[in-house]
């Protein structure tokens, strides 16, 4: 964010001081003069651009959710640096400008290399005319070519991955190990061995790692375990096979058969606080009352089934594996007929076991309960049960073995709700070359294809994940009626802003083209980077549609004014796109810690300024001659 602030503030200078150079060089007057004449000429542009700008991103401020808050970072900033860019551009550069440039003016010829520059460049600046004089006078065969870069614009970004955040490299990994129902604390150990041996002897990329026996994210037991892996610098790891994902991808297929159990090397989340690992979480619901074995059955089956669809690995489920429990079968009709009530005989195995306060009684100066609970070395064995009594009605002793009997049996030692609906939680990532988005449809899938009627929710990241993409068009769409408005407001016309509206399909493409160049997915930050675009892409179209609307209110026609406007207003554009375009370069180019993020903008941005500047500029005059054709050329308001 802060990045892009800084661009938008250095935009604005240096449309100040070249519009000031230029009228001191056409008009031939000093520089307090010229930036008199400038400040005239610009100020409404730079208003606009302003406007602009600050309207784009202020939809972003107001989305919900987690993805929300990573909107409001970007528009607070770049708001805020808009409206201090304004109020520098009028105040303070005009001023600074003329002091500068008057210490200067007439000092001699210039630097040879700036004069052999400036030559060039009026040489392409004349042949850019010639070519938007040519365009301008078919304006809706331009209009065409944009409507075919509309559909360009649709087709690409239908092909583009979906993510809610980049994976990001943050030099550590962890390692969950789920042994066996009733593996022992030593079996689980050296598992955690073996595995920190291979890490120590087979991976370059590791640095050091901590092992924690009995708990694991899918539960806690002596067959549970997390290792906590630091890798080496990010400067040690340029390699590529050695970055988190790849040593991640390695582990796996070296442990992911392991006959003890079921050994998971993961990522943490991109967001700390968003789930416990990167990749997508789930529940599976029993919507139409299957009950919990079939239920368990059901994610067993789901996990199989993505064991084979090359879009997913690491698929497990939470809390399906079954732990032993000693079962009490009561014979009701035995028991009534030996003189007890089935009630008593749940109060008394309630006493037994669990304990009964009774009383209370004085200790001093406080009271202290009395409890009434069976002797531990009576009640710790299944056999222990054998022993125990219970008075009938009569007030005979009967023993429990006359009408009760034990039983091991598997049971599920947690049960799960979404709802209010037994679920089961799921979570998993998606295969190398895959994105999230993928991932997640390749489960959407698999749990249609379950018998049972069972469906699915997403959480954590995914649930954030689904929210981003249902957002999106609602905040493109307010961002662009924000922006037609504020344009609306400024020049007083419903057309005249179409013209620069039109603008933004051209940089978009270049943004969505760039992204599948070099392998972005359509994340939360390439989102970012498509305002940015949109909004610097109408501030090029800006600088020329109000150069023509002035021109054509003092009496030239559209075409002549439109033709004028983009020639005078090329230089600004092409500095202040490059100044833009270079800044953004350090975040396309990133590496280490953050840089998946960085590159996800930066590449977007730098692909859309690349089509707003260098095929933008070409349209963008034929866009406001058939804008003024469509409009009847009704006299301009000034």
């Amino acid at each position: 964010a802060l990045v892009l602030a800084i661009g938008l503030l250095v935009d604005d200078a240096i449309v100040v001081v070249e519009n000031v150079e230029r009228v001191m060089a056409e008009d031939d007057v000093g520089p307090v003069e010229a930036t008199e004449r400038s400040m005239r000429q610009i100020s409404g542009a730079l208003i606009g651009i302003a406007a602009v700008l600050s309207a784009v991103f202020l939809p972003m401020a107001f989305m919900a959710g987690s993805t929300g808050v990573v909107y409001r970072q970007f528009s607070v900033t770049i708001i805020t640096a808009m409206g201090l860019s304004l109020a520098a551009a009028l105040i303070l550069t005009p001023s600074q400008t003329a002091t500068i440039l008057r210490a200067n003016h007439g000092s001699g010829p210039g630097f040879g290399p700036a004069r052999w520059f400036n030559r060039n460049f009026d040489a392409l600046t004349a042949r850019y005319g010639a070519a938007v004089g040519y365009l301008v006078g078919r304006p809706f065969f331009v209009l065409l070519v944009l409507l075919l870069m509309s559909g360009g614009v649709w087709f690409l970004f239908l092909r583009m991955e979906s993510t809610f955040l980049p994976t990001e490299d943050q030099g550590v990994l962890m390692a969950q190990v789920s042994l066996s129902e009733g593996s022992t604390a030593q079996q689980t150990k050296a598992v955690v061995e073996e595995i920190e041996a291979y890490l120590k002897d087979e991976e370059a990329g590791v640095d050091s790692m901590f092992g924690a026996l009995g708990f694991s994210f899918s539960g806690s037991g002596q067959g549970q375990a997390m290792i906590f892996i630091k890798l080496t610098d990010f400067d040690q790891r340029t390699d590529l096979k050695n970055s988190a994902a790849a040593i991640a991808g390695r582990a796996n297929a070296r442990f992911g058969g392991n006959r003890a159990g079921r050994v998971m090397f993961i990522q943490p989340p991109a967001i700390q606080g968003l789930g416990n690992q990167a990749g997508f979480q789930m529940f599976l619901i029993d919507q139409t009352g299957q009950g919990t074995a079939k239920l368990t059955d059901a994610s067993d089956a789901l996990e199989k089934a993505a064991e084979t669809d090359p879009r997913l690995s690491n698929v497990q489920g939470r809390g399906t594996d079954q732990d032993a429990a000693l079962r009490l079968d009561i014979d009701a009709q035995r028991a009534e007929a030996l003189g007890l009530n089935l009630s008593e005989v749940n109060g008394m195995l309630s006493i037994i076991f669990a304990g009964r306060e009774v009383n209370d009684f004085a200790l001093g100066a406080t009271l202290r309960p009395v409890v009434v609970q069976g002797a531990a070395a009576f009640r710790m064995q299944p056999g222990d049960l054998e022993a125990w009594y219970a008075r009938n009605a009569a007030g005979e002793m009967v023993p429990f073995s006359a009408f009760s009997s034990t039983r091991w049996v598997p049971v599920s030692p947690r049960l799960q709700r979404f709802e209010g609906s037994d679920a089961v939680s799921i979570s998993g990532s998606e295969a190398p070359g895959t994105s999230s988005g993928q991932a997640m449809e390749a489960m959407e899938e698999l749990v249609a294809g379950l018998d049972g009627g069972y469906g699915l929710a997403w959480t954590g990241l995914s649930y954030q994940e689904r929210q981003s993409g249902n957002q999106a068009p609602v905040l493109y769409a307010l961002s662009a009626l924000v922006v037609f408005l504020s344009l609306a407001a400024i020049y007083e016309s419903w057309a005249v802003p179409l013209a620069v509206m039109l603008a933004v399909p051209v940089g978009i493409l270049g943004a969505v083209a760039a992204a599948l160049l070099f392998g972005q997915a359509n994340d939360v930050y390439f989102k970012v980077g498509i305002l940015a675009t949109i909004g610097l892409a109408a501030k090029n179209a800006i600088l020329i549609v109000e150069f023509a609307r002035g021109l054509e209110l003092q009496g030239k026609t559209a075409e002549d004014a439109a033709t004028e406007a983009a020639r005078l207003r090329l230089r600004p554009i092409l500095m202040t796109s490059l100044a833009f375009i270079l800044g953004v370069t350090p975040l396309a180019i990133a590496s280490g810690a953050g840089a998946a993020a960085q590159n996800s903008i930066g590449i977007g941005v730098m692909g859309g300024m690349f089509a707003a500047t260098f095929i933008g500029i070409f349209m963008v005059p034929s866009f406001y001659v058939a804008i003024r054709r469509l409009t009847g050329r009704r006299k301009m308001r000034g």
